[in-house]
């Protein structure tokens, strides 16, 4: 019985808990001291999250918090894609967008690690945004998923659909 085994490699982000760990830290900017007097907030914006302040040190006192909550809740930060502090009037705004779905690029770069360090009969097919992994042998998925588990990479990767 020779039959494939397989795992999907897929970049998704829990949307429910980056608005709980958005709205801890709306609370955590309202009521700190440092945070008084200062038009701190943190807030969805659409589809992006938006942080303001009256300096750019304080808004990226926001943007820490926030990090901080989103740590706390097991989300990588490299799910969230922050930009620099822009001015925008007396205030500084920072936009924070979140990261879902490998990237055709990303899905690439990840097969050719795989061909080149992983183990021989692994076989790497891309679909949509996610990355299927598959081989006759489970022990090389493992090796595979603590390959890529190590591979410094700038997306958050989550290993799905192993059977």
């Amino acid at each position: 019985m020779a039959s494939e085994s397989s795992f999907d490699v897929v970049s998704k982000v829990d949307r429910q808990e980056v608005d709980n760990a958005l709205n801890q830290a709306a609370k955590e900017v309202a009521q700190r001291y440092d945070f008084k007097n200062v038009g701190a907030s943190i807030a969805w914006s659409g589809e992006s999250i938006v942080m303001t302040a009256n300096s750019e040190e304080r808004v990226k006192a926001v943007l820490d918090v926030f990090q901080t909550k989103l740590i706390r809740r097991g989300i990588s930060l490299k799910a969230i894609d922050t930009g620099d502090p822009v001015a925008s009037g007396k205030e500084y705004r920072l936009v924070a967008t979140i990261k879902e779905g490998l990237s055709s690029e990303d899905a690439k770069k990840i097969g050719k690690i795989v061909r080149d360090e992983g183990p021989k009969g692994v076989k790497t097919q891309i679909t949509g945004d996610e990355l299927r992994v598959s081989a006759k042998s489970r022990d090389d998925l493992q090796s595979v998923i603590a390959l890529l588990k190590g591979a410094d990479l700038d997306v958050a990767l989550q290993f799905v659909n192993y059977r």
